[in-house]
Parts: C-alpha cells; sequence; structure tokens
C-alpha cells in the first residue's frame, strides 16, 4: 500500500475500465470527453472554472489538478480560481445548511 491515500499513478489504472466494462467506460470517456470542448455557448475559461468548482465540491484531487492546469492554460487568473474555491465552498456550505433543516424536521417528526 502506498503511504498516501491519493496516488498520481491510480490515474494510470483508468484504462482498466476498458478491459473490464467497456461499454461503458468507452460512454464515460465520450461524454468527459465534451467538458473541454470549443465552440459551445460557455467559452473554454469559464467552462473550466465551472469545472474547478465541481472538482472542489466533489473533492476530487486528480479533477482540481487537470481543470486547474486547464483553466491557467484558458487564461484564468488565480485570483479567478480562488473565486470558483469560495463559490464552490459557499455552495456546499449551503447544501450543508439546508440539508441541516431536513435534520431539524426529521427529528421533530421522530
Amino acid at each position: 500500500m502506498t503511504d498516501h491515500y491519493h496516488s498520481p499513478d491510480d490515474l494510470k489504472r483508468m484504462t482498466d475500465f476498458k478491459e473490464l466494462a467497456p461499454q461503458e467506460f468507452q460512454a464515460f470517456a465520450t461524454f468527459d470527453g465534451t467538458i473541454g470542448r470549443d465552440g459551445g455557448a460557455i467559452d473554454q475559461l469559464h467552462r473550466e472554472l465551472i469545472a474547478v468548482g465541481v472538482a472542489i465540491s466533489s473533492q476530487c484531487p486528480y479533477c482540481l489538478e487537470v481543470h486547474v492546469t486547464k483553466a491557467k492554460k484558458a487564461g484564468a487568473s488565480k485570483a479567478q480560481i480562488a473565486e470558483a474555491v469560495m463559490v464552490a465552498a459557499g455552495l456546499g456550505a449551503g447544501a450543508a445548511v439546508t440539508h441541516g433543516t431536513m435534520a431539524v424536521r426529521i427529528f421533530d417528526e421522530a
């Protein structure tokens, strides 16, 4: 076992899915390939800033590395990355609080 939970070498195992679940992996790869596409209603910079926010929210270190790098290449500033992080953090806090109302309701109904 490695000395840490996430290892960049894990990404090399993505190709295992081609063999283990080929149809599902192909569908995923095709869909994943649309994230950074050109020519949509959202330009490349903003697509990558959205991806950074989602990577923060989903806590995917691999996605974070990929999309921060692509955002920087698309022209993002460090301040834009920081704001995307804080927007994601704010939404995460909002989700926790609104789910907290559910906890209070469940308590009252128990």
